[in-house]
């Protein structure tokens, strides 16, 4: 086989359909390209990693016995590949046409630039905002999916947080940002490799904010890239396991804060753990979505 130009990583718990959705779509993309792709299987139990055979020889999968959650899971699919470009995708999400190219483009132009990441959308077309300040303290009032941000998205505080289409400005240009969604990125070998990959103490979210803001810390730059679309059906793998996704939401947003924002303040990370437990609390007793 040829040496591959793209490696793809999808780190697979559960996705049932979606999951072919993703690698259908990717292939599409790719045709043309020397690619191979790599799903990381998380022991699902809804038999979803036994489509990757239909995309063989292009695509293998690589089953752990256990969950071993989503940065340690993209390690494990870097570790196995070797392409100079690394299309890190949520298997709920798919790729729109063109929207490979387009990102690829942005890497090809920026030398300096380490992750491209595409404007995302729901299922619905509503945009999800996946080009994000970098988190801090009102992160939890004005995040993306707070009530504050849809009732003041205006604000300057919920701008900072997360960017809309109208902070791209005229001609809807590229845009340097502090941190794209893993749902789908683009990113250099070379720059991943630099920062030794995703830290596998995020068991799942928060892990792209902090791999963003290491490869920042290093002199890469991450950009926005409207012109590349993707659309992402959210939490498809997190339904199945609900209480402990929303644990792992919130201890994952306290091991950011500890590391990047209060590491000196002991008084702030204990503030922060408390809001984080309480609200944790409450997220756990709310009614599972029909």
């Amino acid at each position: 086989m040829t040496t591959p130009d793209v490696s793809v990583v999808l780190v697979n718990y559960n996705a049932g359909p979606e999951l072919r959705r993703a690698l259908g779509s990717v292939a599409a993309e790719l045709a043309g390209h020397a690619w191979e792709a790599v799903v990381v299987d998380n022991a699902s139990s809804d038999g979803s990693g036994a489509v990757v055979s239909e995309f063989a020889p292009h695509a293998r999968l690589l089953r752990n016995n256990g969950n071993v959650g989503f940065a340690r899971g993209v390690n494990q699919g870097l570790a196995a590949t070797s392409g100079r470009f690394v299309l890190i995708m949520n298997p709920d999400c798919r790729l729109v046409a063109g929207a490979f190219e387009a990102l690829h483009a942005e890497l090809d132009r920026s030398p300096g630039c380490a992750i491209a990441g595409p404007r995302i959308l729901d299922p619905d077309g509503t945009v999800q905002g996946s080009a994000r300040g970098d988190p801090d303290m009102f992160t939890g009032l004005f995040g993306r999916t707070t009530l504050l941000r849809r009732l003041l998205p205006g604000l300057r505080v919920s701008r900072r947080n997360v960017l809309s289409d109208a902070d791209i400005g005229p001609g809807g240009g590229s845009i340097t940002v502090d941190w794209v969604s893993g749902a789908c990125m683009l990113a250099r070998r070379g720059a991943l490799e630099d920062v030794s990959g995703f830290d596998e103490r995020y068991f799942l979210y928060w892990e792209d904010a902090d791999l963003c803001r290491r490869l920042r810390a290093r002199g890469y730059e991450v950009r926005y890239v409207p012109g590349a679309t993707a659309i992402h059906r959210v939490g498809q793998s997190s339904r199945s396991l609900r209480a402990p996704a929303i644990r792992a939401f919130h201890e994952s947003a306290y091991l950011y804060y500890a590391t990047h924002v209060a590491p000196d303040s002991l008084p702030k990370r204990l503030l922060a753990r408390a809001l984080l437990s309480a609200r944790c609390w409450l997220r756990l007793r709310r009614p599972t979505p029909s």
